[in-house]
């Protein structure tokens, strides 16, 4: 019978405002067993690149990453971002080990090919490495993943994190039965955000395609529900998407496949 591990992926204000971070953290770091989080910080990088005049462009809520903003985004994302949540999870007696996709080789990927958008820096990912993270988290380590990979000839890359969650999971579900959450502001996927008993609990394939018709499903919430179902069919065990107050999984929307 396989271990249990926990993934939790945190972004949006979650991240970037320290109050609701020390909320996550302190639920994080009660989480018994092993356990991975995967965090964003776009909101960071967009403040890091005002300050040093380099302009950020977005297109379908996805950043356009050129080569200054690639330096931007490695210094805040595996750095700024990345090593406060490692220095606050040791604080709480968590033994976290902050990483991007190139420490290890855990997660190698490919430069995003032009399209109709050129999304530069950009990264799809090819490969996550499972038994690499299992032996890290099996001498009691904590990773912690920026959501950054490399091309293996020597570029970083720019990658979604909640891809990064969800390729992670898929990768380690060979090695341990997974939980993956999705964590951000709200109580899950809503009908109206304004009201809270408005909480889907869960979504199918089918009610997804009818949540996409009639609109209550869009933007940034889509590719959260797509990595979650490319999850799910794929050796993950329980996919929620949920709000930071709730990573114990009990409440959330549930993605069944």
């Amino acid at each position: 019978m396989k271990e249990k591990i926990t993934i939790i992926k945190v972004g949006g204000k979650i991240v970037e405002e320290s109050g609701s971070l020390d909320n996550l953290l302190d639920r994080f770091a009660a989480i018994g067993g092993n356990k991975v989080l995967i965090h964003g910080g776009g909101r960071t990088a967009t403040a890091m690149a005002a300050k040093l005049g380099i302009e950020s462009r977005m297109v379908n809520g996805r950043r356009i990453t050129d080569e200054d903003m690639l330096q931007v985004v490695t210094m805040v994302y595996g750095g700024l971002v990345n090593k406060n949540i490692v220095a606050q999870l040791q604080a709480r007696g968590v033994n976290a080990l902050g990483l991007t996709g190139a420490d290890c080789n855990i997660i190698t990927a490919h430069k995003r090919p032009a399209g109709e958008v050129d999304y530069g820096f950009a990264g799809d990912v090819d490969h996550a490495d499972g038994k690499m993270l299992a032996g890290l988290i099996a001498q009691g380590l904590v990773p912690v993943i920026a959501p950054l990979t490399h091309d293996g000839r020597g570029n970083m890359l720019n990658t979604n994190a909640d891809t990064m969650a969800a390729e992670t999971a898929k990768a380690l579900a060979e090695h341990y039965d997974v939980t993956l959450t999705y964590c951000f502001e709200l109580p899950g996927v809503m009908r109206d955000p304004e009201r809270p008993e408005s909480l889907i609990t869960s979504i199918t394939r089918e009610s997804y395609k009818t949540l996409l018709a009639d609109g209550t499903v869009g933007g940034g919430m889509i590719p959260k529900i797509e990595n979650a179902f490319s999850a799910i069919e794929n050796g993950v065990k329980e996919v929620i998407i949920t709000s930071a107050d709730a990573i114990d999984g009990i409440q959330g929307t549930h993605i069944v496949a």
